[in-house]
Parts: structure tokens; sequence; C-alpha cells
């Protein structure tokens, strides 16, 4: 992602409050924590738009790859929202682009961070890779671009 993108680049939509505890000494959010607003966003949609717990599948989704470019940086109390969509959907793998936005900022504005997320889905035992579950790969083909 390297031209600044709008909210409205992405189909799938996810507040993230920022906590007093993500400022770090520099009194900015540290870069760590955007990592786990990205994991949070990813899992949070899985979740609540396919009704199935990803915990309880055969299949769990590694994450093999990340990624997170700053661009702008934000503060508790800042209210975000994630953005995210699926830019690739392979048989065992996916790869979500993500763009995180100040709220104050408005819709138009360009995003504070662009993140990459990538999960390789393997079983839950053998840990041996294995195709994205059928419940899962019809809500990630609905993100793609």
């Amino acid at each position: 992602m390297d031209a600044p993108e709008t909210l409205s680049s992405f189909p799938v939509h996810r507040a993230v409050p920022t906590r007093w505890n993500d400022n770090d000494h520099y009194g900015h959010v540290n870069n760590v924590e955007f990592y786990g607003f990205v994991d949070t966003a990813v899992n949070g949609w899985l979740i609540e738009a396919s009704g199935t717990d990803v915990r309880d599948l055969p299949a769990i989704g590694l994450v093999v790859e990340t990624s997170c470019r700053y661009l702008r940086p934000v503060s508790f109390p800042d209210a975000l929202t994630v953005a995210l969509r699926v830019d690739r959907l392979g048989t065992t793998s996916v790869r979500y682009a993500l763009a995180v936005f100040r709220d104050d900022d408005g819709p138009d504005a360009g995003p504070v961070a662009t993140c990459t997320f990538v999960h390789v889905y393997v079983d839950r035992t053998t840990r041996r890779p294995t195709p994205v579950p059928d419940v899962l790969r019809e809500l990630m083909a609905s993100a793609r671009p």
C-alpha cells in the first residue's frame, strides 16, 4: 500500500479505542500496540461476521507475517478505526491489507498507519497446512477488492 488510501478503500471497519497504557514515554501510542490493534480487528471480524468462534475450528490461523508502516502518531484518548480487506486468498493462507485511521480526522483523511497481516491455516493437532475453513473462506472472499 504505497499510495495513501481512504476509509472507503476497505470493506470492513472495526472500532479500536486507544488505552492510557498504549502511550509510551514519548507521548504517543507505541509501535507494538498497532500489531495488537490489527490482530484484534482481524480476529474480531472473523468471529463476529462468521458467527463462529475461530478458536473452536479444526483448522487454526497462525500469523506468519506482519508489517506496519507508521505515517502519523496517535495518542490516548484517540479513537481509531482499523479497516481491512483481503488482498490474497489462497488455499491455505490469507493476506490482509489494513489501515488504521484516527476517527477525528474524518472519513476522507489518510491513515495513520498501513499494515499487512498473513494467516496460514494449519490443522489444530498436526500443525500441518490445511485449507482455510469454508465458513471463513466465504467471509474472506466477501472482503476482497
